[in-house]
């Protein structure tokens, strides 16, 4: 991952993804390309929408996976990767949907059930599934 001014020591970055990996059956492969797309590794990275940290939560999703501190980087990819299994989960596995549902909300993907036709979203799936191959 870029390494910019906030960036963590490699290997940190990498315990803490393992970890969470492990704990939520969750391929790391796929969060740190979540990470990747998110905030390119910075724990300190704040999007025009409000999502903080190296996962980019929102401060209602962050509430409801128990993250007081959304730039913490433990804390936050503990409550991005369990995020991120809910919404596999929900989406049955179904890895570009739950990809959607991160990044443009699950009542969109349900909605149109499917990948919502916003070309934002639709980048963000392509990008995060082409670096998964």
């Amino acid at each position: 991952m870029p390494g910019g001014p906030h960036a963590l020591p490699a290997g940190q970055l990498s315990a803490m993804v393992d970890g969470a990996a492990h704990v939520y059956g969750v391929k790391s492969n796929l969060i740190f390309a979540v990470i990747d797309a998110e905030s390119h590794g910075d724990p300190a990275a704040i999007s025009r929408a409000g999502a903080m940290g190296l996962m980019q939560l929102m401060p209602g999703t962050s509430s409801q996976y128990g993250v007081s501190n959304p730039f913490d980087p433990q804390a936050n990819v503990v409550g991005g990767v369990h995020y991120l299994r809910d919404l596999l989960h929900r989406y049955h596995g179904n890895v570009s949907y739950a990809l959607a549902a991160y990044n443009a909300g699950p009542g969109l993907v349900d909605a149109v059930h499917g990948i919502p036709a916003i070309p934002e979203t639709r980048s963000y799936v392509a990008r995060i599934t082409a670096a998964l191959r």
